[in-house]
Protein backbone atom coordinates (compact mmCIF):
# COMPACT_ATOMS: atom_id res chain seq x y z
CA UNK A 1 0.00 0.00 0.00
CA UNK A 2 1.01 3.52 -0.43
CA UNK A 3 3.02 5.07 2.17
CA UNK A 4 0.20 7.89 2.89
CA UNK A 5 -2.81 5.44 3.01
CA UNK A 6 -2.21 5.32 6.44
CA UNK A 7 -2.65 8.92 7.12
CA UNK A 8 -5.77 8.70 4.85
CA UNK A 9 -7.40 6.20 7.23
CA UNK A 10 -6.15 7.84 10.45
CA UNK A 11 -8.42 11.11 8.73
CA UNK A 12 -11.08 9.10 7.81
CA UNK A 13 -11.60 7.60 11.47
CA UNK A 14 -10.53 11.24 13.08
CA UNK A 15 -14.05 12.73 11.37
CA UNK A 16 -16.32 9.31 11.32
CA UNK A 17 -18.14 11.04 14.17
CA UNK A 18 -19.17 13.26 11.91
CA UNK A 19 -20.09 11.93 8.55
CA UNK A 20 -23.10 9.92 7.92
CA UNK A 21 -25.41 12.15 9.99
CA UNK A 22 -26.81 14.21 7.66
CA UNK A 23 -24.69 17.07 7.95
CA UNK A 24 -25.49 20.65 6.75
CA UNK A 25 -22.70 20.31 4.68
CA UNK A 26 -19.90 17.57 3.24
CA UNK A 27 -16.77 18.72 3.31
CA UNK A 28 -13.95 17.12 0.11
CA UNK A 29 -12.48 14.41 1.65
CA UNK A 30 -8.55 13.14 1.34
CA UNK A 31 -4.95 15.21 0.57
CA UNK A 32 -5.08 18.52 -0.46
CA UNK A 33 -3.10 21.44 -1.34
CA UNK A 34 -2.55 25.19 -1.08
CA UNK A 35 -1.38 27.49 -3.10
CA UNK A 36 1.37 29.51 -1.32
CA UNK A 37 1.13 32.21 -4.12
CA UNK A 38 -2.55 32.38 -4.39
CA UNK A 39 -3.92 30.75 -1.37
CA UNK A 40 -5.93 28.23 -3.65
CA UNK A 41 -6.72 24.94 -2.77
CA UNK A 42 -6.64 21.73 -4.42
CA UNK A 43 -8.63 18.86 -3.47
CA UNK A 44 -7.89 15.48 -3.83
CA UNK A 45 -10.19 13.55 -6.71
CA UNK A 46 -10.63 10.49 -8.47
CA UNK A 47 -8.16 9.57 -11.52
CA UNK A 48 -9.29 8.44 -14.38
CA UNK A 49 -9.93 4.70 -14.71
CA UNK A 50 -11.23 2.28 -16.91
CA UNK A 51 -12.43 -0.85 -16.05
CA UNK A 52 -15.29 -3.74 -17.58
CA UNK A 53 -18.29 -4.11 -16.29
CA UNK A 54 -21.12 -7.11 -15.94
CA UNK A 55 -22.49 -6.30 -19.18
CA UNK A 56 -18.93 -5.96 -21.23
CA UNK A 57 -19.49 -2.84 -21.43
CA UNK A 58 -16.75 0.23 -20.73
CA UNK A 59 -17.28 1.98 -17.37
CA UNK A 60 -14.75 5.45 -16.78
CA UNK A 61 -15.45 8.65 -15.33
CA UNK A 62 -17.38 9.83 -18.40
CA UNK A 63 -20.10 7.07 -17.04
CA UNK A 64 -20.92 8.99 -14.05
CA UNK A 65 -20.64 12.65 -15.47
CA UNK A 66 -23.05 14.86 -13.96
CA UNK A 67 -23.71 11.76 -11.20
CA UNK A 68 -22.46 10.94 -7.79
CA UNK A 69 -22.06 7.46 -6.94
CA UNK A 70 -21.44 5.00 -4.26
CA UNK A 71 -18.02 2.95 -4.52
CA UNK A 72 -17.36 -0.35 -2.67
CA UNK A 73 -14.74 -3.39 -3.35
CA UNK A 74 -15.52 -6.79 -3.38
CA UNK A 75 -15.46 -10.22 -4.85
CA UNK A 76 -18.04 -12.37 -5.25
CA UNK A 77 -16.54 -15.60 -3.19
CA UNK A 78 -16.27 -13.14 -0.28
CA UNK A 79 -17.36 -15.42 2.95
CA UNK A 80 -17.11 -12.49 5.54
CA UNK A 81 -17.96 -9.24 5.10
CA UNK A 82 -19.55 -9.27 1.53
CA UNK A 83 -23.23 -10.87 1.67
CA UNK A 84 -23.63 -7.80 4.21
CA UNK A 85 -22.66 -4.57 2.23
CA UNK A 86 -24.25 -6.31 -0.66
CA UNK A 87 -27.60 -6.26 1.38
CA UNK A 88 -26.65 -2.84 2.36
CA UNK A 89 -25.78 -1.56 -1.58
CA UNK A 90 -28.74 -3.11 -2.36
CA UNK A 91 -30.69 -1.20 0.14
CA UNK A 92 -29.37 1.81 -1.82
CA UNK A 93 -29.87 0.45 -4.85
CA UNK A 94 -33.58 0.58 -4.91
CA UNK A 95 -33.90 3.84 -2.26
CA UNK A 96 -32.25 5.87 -5.69
CA UNK A 97 -33.65 3.78 -8.23
CA UNK A 98 -35.38 6.00 -9.95
CA UNK A 99 -32.91 8.64 -9.68
CA UNK A 100 -30.81 9.34 -12.98
CA UNK A 101 -28.28 10.99 -10.74
CA UNK A 102 -27.19 8.13 -8.26
CA UNK A 103 -25.39 5.41 -9.37
CA UNK A 104 -23.66 2.26 -7.62
CA UNK A 105 -19.98 1.08 -8.50
CA UNK A 106 -18.26 -2.26 -7.09
CA UNK A 107 -15.17 -3.39 -7.95
CA UNK A 108 -14.19 -6.98 -7.69
CA UNK A 109 -10.68 -7.63 -6.28
CA UNK A 110 -10.70 -11.14 -7.20
CA UNK A 111 -9.58 -10.37 -11.24
CA UNK A 112 -9.09 -14.21 -11.94
CA UNK A 113 -12.21 -15.85 -10.74
CA UNK A 114 -14.62 -13.12 -10.62
CA UNK A 115 -14.62 -12.59 -15.24
CA UNK A 116 -17.50 -10.44 -16.38
CA UNK A 117 -20.03 -13.83 -16.81
CA UNK A 118 -19.52 -14.06 -13.29
CA UNK A 119 -20.63 -10.91 -12.06
CA UNK A 120 -23.48 -10.95 -14.39
CA UNK A 121 -24.48 -14.12 -12.42
CA UNK A 122 -23.86 -12.35 -9.68
CA UNK A 123 -25.84 -9.23 -10.49
CA UNK A 124 -29.08 -10.91 -11.69
CA UNK A 125 -28.49 -13.12 -8.39
CA UNK A 126 -29.43 -9.43 -6.41
CA UNK A 127 -32.18 -9.32 -9.37
CA UNK A 128 -29.99 -5.57 -10.55
CA UNK A 129 -28.83 -4.38 -13.38
CA UNK A 130 -26.12 -1.61 -15.50
CA UNK A 131 -26.47 1.15 -16.11
CA UNK A 132 -27.66 1.68 -11.98
CA UNK A 133 -25.30 -0.66 -10.60
CA UNK A 134 -21.98 -1.30 -12.00
CA UNK A 135 -20.04 -4.39 -11.27
CA UNK A 136 -16.52 -3.94 -12.37
CA UNK A 137 -13.22 -6.14 -13.35
CA UNK A 138 -9.87 -5.08 -15.18
CA UNK A 139 -6.24 -4.90 -14.31
CA UNK A 140 -5.94 -6.34 -10.50
CA UNK A 141 -3.10 -3.38 -9.91
CA UNK A 142 -5.08 -0.67 -11.34
CA UNK A 143 -7.74 -1.83 -9.20
CA UNK A 144 -5.84 -2.37 -6.31
CA UNK A 145 -4.17 1.36 -7.27
CA UNK A 146 -7.47 3.01 -7.30
CA UNK A 147 -8.66 1.67 -3.50
CA UNK A 148 -5.93 3.72 -2.42
CA UNK A 149 -7.16 6.90 -3.98
CA UNK A 150 -10.86 5.92 -2.91
CA UNK A 151 -9.37 6.10 0.31
CA UNK A 152 -10.26 2.08 0.52
CA UNK A 153 -8.17 -1.30 1.38
CA UNK A 154 -7.99 -4.03 -1.16
CA UNK A 155 -5.21 -6.42 -0.74
CA UNK A 156 -4.36 -9.62 -1.79
CA UNK A 157 -3.65 -11.92 1.19
CA UNK A 158 -3.38 -15.57 1.75
CA UNK A 159 -4.13 -15.32 5.41
CA UNK A 160 -7.57 -13.90 5.10
CA UNK A 161 -10.60 -15.41 4.34
CA UNK A 162 -10.63 -16.04 1.03
CA UNK A 163 -7.72 -14.76 0.12
CA UNK A 164 -8.16 -11.20 -0.03
CA UNK A 165 -8.54 -8.59 2.46
CA UNK A 166 -10.93 -5.37 1.75
CA UNK A 167 -12.62 -2.70 3.71
CA UNK A 168 -16.41 -2.73 3.94
CA UNK A 169 -16.59 1.20 3.45
CA UNK A 170 -19.04 2.76 1.34
CA UNK A 171 -17.89 5.73 -0.30
CA UNK A 172 -19.47 8.54 -1.87
CA UNK A 173 -18.12 10.20 -4.47
CA UNK A 174 -19.60 13.52 -6.51
CA UNK A 175 -20.07 15.22 -9.67
CA UNK A 176 -16.84 16.69 -9.42
CA UNK A 177 -15.20 13.16 -8.63
CA UNK A 178 -14.79 14.57 -4.92
CA UNK A 179 -14.79 12.36 -1.69
CA UNK A 180 -17.72 13.85 -0.13
CA UNK A 181 -18.71 11.14 2.35
CA UNK A 182 -18.24 7.15 3.50
CA UNK A 183 -19.75 4.77 6.29
CA UNK A 184 -19.53 1.32 7.25
CA UNK A 185 -21.15 -0.58 4.69
CA UNK A 186 -22.16 -3.73 7.53
CA UNK A 187 -23.48 -1.85 9.77
CA UNK A 188 -27.14 -0.55 8.76
CA UNK A 189 -27.40 2.24 11.21
CA UNK A 190 -24.30 3.96 9.27
CA UNK A 191 -25.81 3.62 6.06
CA UNK A 192 -28.82 5.63 6.93
CA UNK A 193 -26.61 8.16 7.96
CA UNK A 194 -25.34 7.71 4.94
CA UNK A 195 -28.20 8.33 2.91
CA UNK A 196 -29.07 11.56 4.36
CA UNK A 197 -25.42 12.62 3.08
CA UNK A 198 -26.49 11.46 -0.54
CA UNK A 199 -29.87 13.54 -0.11
CA UNK A 200 -27.55 16.58 0.89
CA UNK A 201 -25.34 15.99 -2.12
CA UNK A 202 -28.20 15.48 -4.44
CA UNK A 203 -29.91 18.69 -3.20
CA UNK A 204 -26.82 20.82 -3.43
CA UNK A 205 -25.17 19.57 -6.76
Amino acid sequence: MKNFFLILVAVLFFHACDFGMGASSLPRLGQHKIDKETGDTTYHTIPDFQFINQDSMEVTNETFKGKVYIVDFFFTSCPTICPKTAQQMLRLYKRYEDDDRVSLLAHSIDTKRDTVARLKEYANSLEVSAPKWHFVTGNKAEIYEIADDYMSIAIEDPDAPGGFDHSGWFILIDENRYIRSFCNGTDPESVDKFMKDIDWLLENM
